[in-house]
């Protein structure tokens, strides 16, 4: 594949909203979330979201013409989610961080996993 099919979603920045949604939403009110927890939707970045159980994420991208909605299930287990400190808490994510928690791999420790050292 080219550069140019691989860039159909660009995303720029990842924020993971912590509050637990009801995953049955859609894209309209997922984005009435991310404007009234962030202000504001910004083009070509993603907001994750995630139910009570943290069994169910949702990616919401806003990319300038649009919005694109992409949900993941896992059939056993739980995505390492945080739990909002209060209602309006926003988390900014790496990419690797992104990458570690829908695999459902503890993301927030990726900076001490990845340095060994003698105990």
């Amino acid at each position: 594949m080219d550069a140019r099919g691989a860039a159909v979603i660009r995303i720029d920045s990842l924020w993971l909203c912590a509050q637990p949604l009801d995953m049955r939403c859609g894209a309209e009110r997922l984005m009435s979330c991310v404007v009234k927890v962030h202000g504001e939707a910004r083009a070509h970045h993603g907001y994750l979201f995630a139910n009570a159980r943290s069994n169910r994420i949702k990616l919401l991208v806003h990319d300038g013409f649009g919005v694109w909605c992409a949900a993941r299930r896992l059939h056993s287990g739980h995505f390492d989610w945080p739990r909002a400190a209060h209602p309006g808490q926003r988390l900014a994510l790496t990419q690797a961080q992104f990458n570690a928690l829908v695999l459902g791999l503890p993301w927030q420790r990726l900076p001490e996993m990845s340095v060994i050292t003698c105990a």
